[in-house]
């Protein structure tokens, strides 16, 4: 670099040119390519910068803790050098202690990372005893948050955590939770459920939810439905993947393969994602309210839910379990009373489908591994 020119050459590009080509993570069947423009990270780019997204501003220095072939790491590194952000790195290690290092030596105010990291930071600042005296607020996304893990950093540390939704097919920004300003007043367990939803829409971001005849459903926070996606950042098709093209409509809307709710205010609810919905006797479970549950209970550390084929009930749901260090009060039995509180008992794991386990298997961005869970189970 020292001895190349100080001239400048900058290449003629259309917009529409491609830009990058990132792939999904995996998690519910085979990696497939979304090739992104240069118009669609431009105007992601704005979109993350806005004041009721991520909020970045030249003031900022932010620590993205996703990896760069995870969607662009969300964008940040585009929103950050358009805003003029002071970005930081993790580099190969993202280790509790390397993050919470950079945390503190760089005075980072802004973090982003999968609730998986955030999860095994928390443990690391209680264990250590450390405080993140610069840091003003985190977007977790990647995974529904645990409400537990929202409450911990806000009462503990005062930091506001953020929950973002996206997909790689959306460069990845759809919705964060932040707060609508009728929402000040409040209690503060309504604020915190709030922040625990996907949140709401960011600009050029279009949704509606379909019922499976394909008829719009209504925005009234009851009505469950396959959410649809429309937006100039939205992928069109997948690389090189003409057998999925059907996720994709001839209008340009994109099927997520999530499952939701919409209420009056906007505020997008996920339900689960289709293919971890378990269908015993008929009804569904969600596997991601059972796990959410779960992590509220204390002395657990992560859970994970998915289904075991049932010769009766068509498909049960087996939670696997990780507790605290040095845990107390966590037993099987406890684990099933609590859910008892929330969940009908015909949607209850049975004792032997609670396992108890040291560690939850991740993909290479940090997101449980379901896939691996229900290995387990094939051709039982």
């Amino acid at each position: 670099m020292a001895a190349a020119s100080d001239e400048e050459h900058f290449a003629t590009l259309h917009e529409e040119d491609a830009c990058g080509l990132c792939y999904t993570s995996g998690t519910t069947g085979h990696p497939k390519g979304v090739l992104y423009s240069h118009r669609a990270i431009y105007l992601h780019s704005l979109m993350a910068a806005a004041t009721d997204t991520f909020a970045i501003s030249e003031r900022d220095v932010v620590l993205p803790v996703v990896p760069m072939f995870h969607a662009n790491a969300w964008g940040i590194p585009y929103t950050g050098a358009l805003v003029g952000s002071k970005l930081v790195f993790t580099g190969a290690d993202m280790s509790p202690q390397n993050v919470v290092s950079l945390l503190q030596e760089e005075h980072v105010t802004l973090a982003l990372g999968v609730p998986t990291i955030w999860n095994g930071v928390l443990q690391y600042l209680r264990e250590k005893k450390l405080g993140l005296p610069d840091l003003q607020r985190m977007l977790s996304g990647g995974a529904p948050v645990p409400l537990a893990l929202i409450r911990a950093f806000k009462k503990e540390f005062d930091v506001e955590m953020i929950q973002g939704w996206g997909m790689t097919e959306m460069t990845p920004l759809g919705c964060t939770t932040h707060l609508l300003r009728k929402m000040d007043d409040w209690p503060e367990e309504r604020q915190f459920h709030v922040r625990g939803q996907a949140g709401f829409a960011a600009s050029l971001v279009e949704m509606k939810l379909l019922d499976d005849a394909g008829r719009e459903l209504p925005w009234d926070g009851k009505s469950v439905g396959e959410l649809l996606v429309r937006g100039p950042c939205v992928a069109r098709a997948y690389y090189n993947n003409p057998a999925a093209a059907g996720q994709f409509t001839a209008d340009g809307w994109f099927r997520t393969g999530d499952v939701a709710t919409l209420d009056e205010n906007a505020l997008l609810h996920i339900t689960d994602r289709t293919k971890d919905l378990i269908k015993s006797g008929g009804e569904w479970i969600s596997s991601v309210e059972m796990e959410n549950s779960i992590m509220a209970f204390p002395g657990v550390l992560e859970a994970a839910v998915v289904a075991r084929p049932d010769p009766k009930w068509d498909e049960r749901p087996v939670a696997f379990v990780v507790p605290q260090p040095g845990g107390q009060g966590v037993s099987v039995q406890a684990v099933i009373d609590h859910l008892a509180q929330t969940f009908a008992r015909w949607q209850l794991p049975t004792p032997e489908d609670v396992r108890f386990v040291e560690q939850i298997p991740r993909t290479s961005v940090g997101k449980f591994d379901k896939k691996v869970l229900r290995e387990q189970f094939r051709g039982a």
